[in-house]
């Protein structure tokens, strides 16, 4: 019995030795075997590995993807203008020399992203300190990312790491600068209107003067118009007059007369100091006499 006992005992513990000497390394991940504290291989192949069982040799695992790095707060940089700019930026990054990269930061990914982060804000720092806001935002803009993703990318490669991407997700004013673009801007879109104003109030007097002038003309020539054609039907009218009084030049006498009385009592109050034997009242006293 103690004879099982003790050959269950051998199988277990070499089975324990057998299992610490096997190790899998996944296709995301590498494996970095070390002998007593120091690098002795690095694994990139996928599958199922041996090792010398702890001490004698241990294994870090390490991830191989292409991994994000965002700056997590809007980080402030100046231009050549003494303008401040608040930029977002994001890196995409993974381990290109794990025994390089094991040897700068060990397993800490914390440390990595620190040191990434600081590479890219020295880098833009320097770029954007040498341009103006116009030339970060639109003119210059993809140099100098071209610009800051070369530098990174080599600063990167001696700590053992790909730096793949560097890229902007926003630049934006600082609050001050904010302010003072927005009152350039309001002041800009004031003037305009201004302009606009005033360009519509010389066109409004002009049309009106253009109105008032056509309305002059117009009542002159219609005043004319009428004119002549009241100067006209006088004529005729005075043309049928003549004609109708040349036929009994008594009848007009006697027509006249008759004009003259109605202008004359045309009011009960009127008075009139004259002989009775004017040639006023001659049809008054002979009404038959304008036959």
């Amino acid at each position: 019995m103690s004879r099982l006992v003790t050959l269950f005992v051998a199988l277990f513990v070499a089975l324990m030795l057998l299992s610490s000497t096997m190790f899998v390394v996944d296709q995301r991940r590498y494996a970095v075997v070390f002998s007593l504290g120091e690098v002795n291989e690095v694994l990139t192949e996928p599958g199922l590995h041996f090792k010398l069982p702890p001490p004698l040799q241990n294994v870090v695992y390490l991830d191989r993807r292409l991994l994000t790095l965002e700056t997590p707060d809007n980080e402030r940089y100046s231009t050549s203008e003494k303008k401040d700019l608040l930029v977002d930026a994001y890196v995409k990054w993974r381990i290109a020399d794990p025994r390089k990269f094991y040897v700068n930061f060990g397993s800490d990914e914390g440390k990595v992203r620190d040191q990434v982060a600081q590479l890219v804000k020295t880098t833009l720092n320097g770029e954007i300190g040498k341009r103006t806001v116009h030339q970060v935002i639109s003119t210059e803009r993809e140099a100098m990312m071209d610009a800051v993703r070369g530098k990174v990318v080599a600063d990167a490669r001696a700590l053992g790491l790909d730096v793949v991407d560097v890229r902007l997700k926003r630049v934006d004013f600082a609050d001050e600068v904010n302010n003072a673009v927005f009152g350039r801007m309001k002041a800009e879109r004031v003037r305009v209107a201004n302009e606009l104003r005033s360009s519509g109030n010389a066109e409004s007097d002009r049309i009106k003067a253009d109105a008032d002038r056509q309305r002059t003309v117009i009542l002159a020539e219609a005043f004319r118009d009428a004119q002549t054609i009241m100067g006209e039907g006088d004529a005729k009218a005075s043309e049928i007059y003549a004609k109708s009084f040349g036929k009994n030049p008594e009848f007009y006498k006697f027509y006249r007369s008759l004009e003259a009385y109605r202008a004359t009592f045309k009011s009960h109050g009127d008075v009139m100091v004259i002989d009775s034997n004017s040639d006023f009242f001659k049809y008054m006293k002979n009404p038959g006499a304008g036959k």
